[in-house]
């Protein structure tokens, strides 16, 4: 955690920005329509000289022709290796951001300002970088870790329901892998805080795999739970025209990997009924129809952490503790699935 930072008060980030960006020949700043309206004004005073990159938000603009704008606009104002991005914004804005600067160059440093709860607690952390391609998430990137993470809950409050309860399901599968006792206190709370305890504990629990397994060939593959089956719900929504917003296919992701885990006798029937208690307390977990069910069949055989033809996934063996590299079948797949559809009816 040594390059992250938290800031109770705005006033503070800008002071450490200003600090951070003295150092660098130029600033530029990456954000989207949202976070230019709502939280760009917060730090303008601090870097009234940065360059502004806009690029449309939303997870179907995390490609390469949004890449191409960034780098045509550090190009185009000549952004030589000394140059600093100033990635602003959740989690689409920090991949696609670090990717872009990981590459130009062969590389400019950059600094996250995560503004929303799923990059606080989740994107911004660790060293991942990356876009989508042909629909398949995450599908072009590396890792590469950003010179600096600086995170202020304050933003939080340009947030609707709706994203806090993404950022939510991250801050959840965090817990699920390594802080029963954390679950435990999410279970009995009815309202949940997202203050700075709530983020901080997600952001320590994520950068203990991060730095134990930074290129993620062993640990930190626990941080996917939920994420095989949630990349390919939400892949397959991106095609459509009611997308899910990342923590959202994340939850039901949760959900169904729990369901799989439990009809392999690896999580006890007890433990994954707790497991879906929670998801469906905090989220409207949508039926999956026949059609969205093959295709999350078919999209998770491109899942990253397979071997060759063979799905693996990383699961929960109870609440608290994971296991990695287990092979999945497509029947175990669609059958998990459909009892996630039983436990909605």
């Amino acid at each position: 955690m040594s390059n992250v930072k938290f800031y109770s008060e705005i006033k503070s980030l800008q002071q450490q920005l200003q600090q951070l960006a003295a150092g660098y020949s130029a600033t530029f700043i990456l954000c989207d329509e949202h976070t230019e309206e709502h939280c760009l004004p917060l730090m303008r005073d601090a870097l009234p000289d940065a360059f502004i990159i806009r690029v449309r938000s939303g997870e179907q603009y995390k490609n390469l022709g949004s890449c191409d704008i960034i780098w045509f606009a550090l190009t185009h104002h000549h952004a030589d290796r000394r140059a600093l991005l100033i990635n602003l914004g959740g989690g689409v804005i920090c991949d696609m951001g670090g990717f872009a600067a990981s590459c130009y160059k062969r590389g400019i440093d950059f600094i996250h300002v995560p503004t929303t709860l799923l990059a606080m607690a989740d994107a911004s952390i660790g060293g991942k970088t990356g876009i989508d391609f042909d629909h398949y998430k995450n599908q072009i990137g590396l890792f590469r870790p950003a010179a600096a993470v600086l995170i202020c809950p304050a933003f939080l409050t340009t947030l609707d329901q709706r994203q806090l309860r993404s950022g939510l399901a991250e801050v959840i599968k965090h817990y699920l892998i390594a802080d029963a006792a954390a679950f435990r206190r999410v279970e009995q709370n009815e309202k949940l805080s997202y203050d700075l305890a709530l983020i901080a504990r997600a952001v320590q629990i994520k950068s203990q795999f991060a730095e134990a397994d930074p290129d993620e060939q062993h640990i930190r593959k626990a941080l996917n739970y939920g994420h095989t089956i949630g990349h390919a719900i939400e892949s397959h929504r991106l095609r459509t025209d009611v997308p899910l917003l990342h923590g959202e296919a994340i939850a039901m992701g949760m959900a169904v990997e729990a369901l799989i885990a439990q009809h392999m006798d690896l999580l006890a029937e007890a433990d994954a009924d707790r497991v879906l208690a929670v998801l469906h307390r905090l989220f409207d977990l949508p039926v999956l129809s026949m059609e969205e069910i093959a295709a999350i069949v078919t999209l998770s055989a491109q899942d990253k952490k397979n071997t060759g033809a063979t799905r693996r996934m990383a699961l929960i063996d109870a609440i608290g503790s994971y296991v990695t590299d287990v092979a999945v079948g497509e029947e175990q797949i669609r059958e998990a699935c459909i009892w996630y559809n039983n436990g909605i009816s």
